[in-house]
């Protein structure tokens, strides 16, 4: 269930929201020093990218071009134009660009949480606020950032980078590697970065991830629907995965309760790290049973050691549907005055965000 997360291109202190604003402050020198290499990594590979940029007509303009990247830029070209004149979003969301990447991943990253909670780990930048992953164009980088969480007891995870957002402050090109994405996934990349430079709220990382999902959800069926028509191919396929994710998101759900309860109950640390195998264990096993994954990678997933950070990761982009949908209708479906609705979110306290991504009805 990958789906495409935002990277900050420079960050600042690179330090975990534990620490008051006034310390960060006050230790700046420090925070600067032990962050160096990690900000002039980012700084270098996002400089590159921006650099080596060219405009998606003067790509599409070149003689030599093959006829699948042909394709797919005018795709993105036709639903960056959809997603600003029919979806609302923000024209500065970038896609007006390409830059040829020379690896096949655009980055990685990595994130953690409590072995024995379903809270995150997570880290502060400038302008994202508080986020729970940390974004490298290195993978080896990111598997060292890793190891030092594993070694402090921390569940992890490291995951490709699908595409991400600079919110608005740099034009962000369409990188090589999404290119080899089906189009109707390409569709949604694009509706789905477009939507965090239109709403964004710093520090809520569940709230922005999943009302960018709904978006995409919404933009690529109406996409679809008035290129293709309800017979769309692309249209079926997509309605399949999406029918898809809700049954597994919604088992997804009920198994995070359930460690929620055993993480929250009195039994000793010992016990807890017992119950969250075994209920791991049925949840794998559950998804086996419902064919929520194809026959040939049930093996490969029954194998896969599963942690806190893979619920976490994965309610992160799909809390909310029930309130949003609320909300898209009180906005008469449309979603411009949706986007507004949205924003008035930023204004309620944090624990109200939370009720409002937790309602089931």
């Amino acid at each position: 269930m990958p789906k495409p997360l935002p990277l900050l291109p420079i960050p600042l202190p690179c330090r975990t929201k534990k620490k008051k604003l006034i310390m960060t402050i006050s230790f700046f020198p420090f925070f600067l020093t032990s962050c160096l290499p990690y900000l002039y990594h980012l700084g270098k590979e996002q400089s590159t990218i921006i650099l080596g940029r060219e405009k998606i007509e003067t790509v599409l303009n070149k003689p030599n071009i093959d006829s699948k990247t042909k394709e797919k830029l005018i795709l993105i070209r036709e639903v960056r134009k959809f997603a600003i004149e029919e979806l609302a979003l923000n024209e500065n969301g970038g896609f007006e660009y390409f830059t040829k990447l020379e690896r096949d991943e655009i980055g990685w990253n990595v994130s953690a949480s409590e072995s024995l909670a379903l809270k995150p780990y997570t880290w502060w930048f400038p302008i994202a606020g508080t986020v729970p992953y940390k974004g490298f164009f290195d993978k080896d980088m990111a598997i060292e950032l890793e190891n030092e969480l594993k070694n402090k007891g921390y569940d992890t995870r490291i995951r490709a980078i699908g595409g991400y957002s600079t919110l608005g402050w740099f034009s962000d090109p369409v990188l090589s590697p999404q290119l080899s994405w089906p189009d109707h996934r390409l569709v949604g990349l694009v509706i789905h970065e477009m939507a965090h430079a239109t709403a964004y709220l710093p520090g809520d990382t569940t709230l922005n991830e999943s009302y960018a999902s709904f978006v995409e959800e919404i933009g690529t069926e109406r996409y679809y629907l008035k290129k293709e028509g309800e017979k769309s191919s692309h249209l079926e396929k997509f309605k399949k995965e999406k029918t898809r994710r809700e049954t597994t998101i919604k088992l997804l759900k009920f198994y995070a309760d359930r460690l929620k309860e055993i993480y929250e109950s009195d039994k000793n640390a010992e016990t807890k790290l017992l119950l969250k195998q075994s209920t791991i264990s049925q949840f794998k096993n559950k998804v086996i049973e419902d064919k929520l994954i194809p026959e040939e990678k049930s093996k490969e997933f029954l194998a896969r050691d599963w942690n806190n950070e893979d619920f976490l990761g994965a309610l992160r982009y799909h809390s909310g549907e029930v309130s949003f949908n609320h909300l898209y209708a009180k906005a008469n479906y449309e979603l411009n005055l949706f986007h507004k609705e949205v924003k008035k979110l930023f204004d309620l306290p944090e624990d109200l965000r939370k009720d409002f991504l937790n309602q089931n009805h």
